[in-house]
């Protein structure tokens, strides 16, 4: 596209950005004024979306994500989500998310998890997998496509379940500590799952040997980064304890993820791995706290761009397509279904089972991870990457408001172990 082309496109479908910097603009590439206008738009949308979210008794991300609707290509089209910028800034988003659930997860207690939330975990991975891989099979998606909606439907979001439970007093009881385990352990190999899919998207192949490659690659990192980690803390420790400028821990923290992220990549691994080790390294310190509440404007900075971005760049028109409203429609049905089975995994306890699939339905944040390194590797486009958005956001609704339902009738939960 030359020049004036791309002048004239942002002034016909993008006024606020074009007349923040009515000057030539070199193709491709946002002017300090208009990233500046572009990030105005995010982060008001962000908050209205994620308060009005709040007070309807809904996850923020759901506010966030339908806020990224409105300011995108299906609404007001206030913010361009394929320039660049937006979506290096939306990536290192996702990294620093990655970075975050790892400091948040506690590796100790999840090697001492139960066989409950262990089966509940892979009977959550395996069933949506199969069941997305079908519906795309289904319509005639290619192999790689199907495998990465399939992936896309193994997610769950820790945090959003987690506020529902400590929300209705249900998190250390048997429900919620299944729930919690099974979501820990999920995002484990849900990272593990997404940067297979993602190696595969890169080299185009899907033989065996090369998934096998891609699968111990992430394992081993994972593995290796954690022992080594674990060896070099008091090192890293030491170092930060003589630094005196300020922000030290932050910074170092942020090198040492961001190096791991490096890292994977240059084996041959996702950068998303290195960083999720980094923060499941950190959260083993005693200055996990401290990180986390320092981490927390970090993230509040770039997470708006990542959630804006990703309901910007949905196109609802595309729903227009009855094809294509019956795939998201599918897509949505497949992904509920897969999750509440698994909550009949939980053997051996008496626990309301339907309360802890429902509290595996949320995809959160986790899927629209997935849903953007799919739209980045050019595997999941148009209608596709649209159809996932929108199981994304449904489930994002339907997982808590079900959740809460199923637990407020009940008056009494056993804690795990209990016959």
């Amino acid at each position: 596209m030359s020049t004036g082309a791309t002048q004239r496109s942002y002034a016909m479908f993008y006024p606020l950005i074009a007349a923040s910097a009515p000057g030539a603009l070199p193709e491709g590439l946002l002017s300090l004024g208009q990233l500046l206008a572009s990030l105005i738009v995010i982060y008001v949308a962000s908050k209205l979306g994620g308060e009005l979210a709040l007070r309807l008794k809904q996850p923020a991300v759901l506010g966030e994500l339908v806020a990224g609707l409105a300011v995108g290509v299906s609404g007001l089209k206030l913010i361009d989500p394929t320039q660049p910028v937006l979506l290096l800034l939306a990536q290192v988003g996702v990294t620093l998310l990655l970075f975050e659930i790892g400091l948040e997860s506690d590796l100790r207690g999840l090697l001492k998890l139960g066989p409950q939330a262990v089966a509940v975990a892979a009977v959550g991975m395996v069933v949506p997998f199969a069941l997305g891989y079908g519906v795309m099979k289904f319509v005639g998606a290619g192999e790689l496509l199907a495998i990465f909606v399939g992936a896309s439907s193994t997610a769950t979001s820790i945090g959003i379940s987690a506020k529902v439970l400590s929300d209705l007093g249900y998190l250390k009881r048997t429900e919620g500590q299944i729930i919690l385990g099974a979501a820990v352990l999920d995002d484990i190999l849900g990272v593990i799952v997404l940067s297979v899919v993602a190696g595969i998207a890169q080299g185009g192949s899907l033989e065996l040997g090369e998934v096998a490659r891609i699968v111990f690659s992430s394992l081993g990192f994972l593995v290796g980064a954690i022992v080594i980690g674990n060896r070099f803390m008091p090192v890293f420790l030491g170092i930060v304890r003589r630094l005196r400028t300020r922000g030290e821990l932050l910074t170092a923290s942020l090198v040492f993820a961001f190096a791991l992220a490096y890292l994977a990549e240059l084996l041959g691994s996702a950068a998303i791995i290195g960083a999720f080790a980094a923060g499941l390294v950190l959260a083993e310190t005693d200055k996990r706290h401290d990180l986390e509440a320092q981490l927390r404007p970090v993230t509040d900075f770039f997470l708006p761009i990542f959630f804006i971005t990703v309901g910007a760049g949905v196109n609802l028109a595309l729903l227009g397509n009855q094809q294509a409203l019956l795939l998201a429609g599918g897509l949505s049905v497949t992904a509920v279904l897969g999750k509440l089975v698994c909550g009949w995994a939980a053997f051996g306890v008496k626990a309301n089972k339907f309360a802890i699939g429902a509290g595996m339905v949320p995809r959160g944040e986790v899927g629209l991870v997935f849903a953007s390194v799919g739209l980045a590797s050019g595997v999941l486009t148009g209608v596709n990457h649209t159809a996932v958005v929108i199981m994304v956001i449904l489930t994002t609704f339907f997982g808590p408001l079900l959740l809460g339902l199923l637990l407020r009738r009940e008056p009494v939960a056993l804690t795990v172990g209990s016959s």
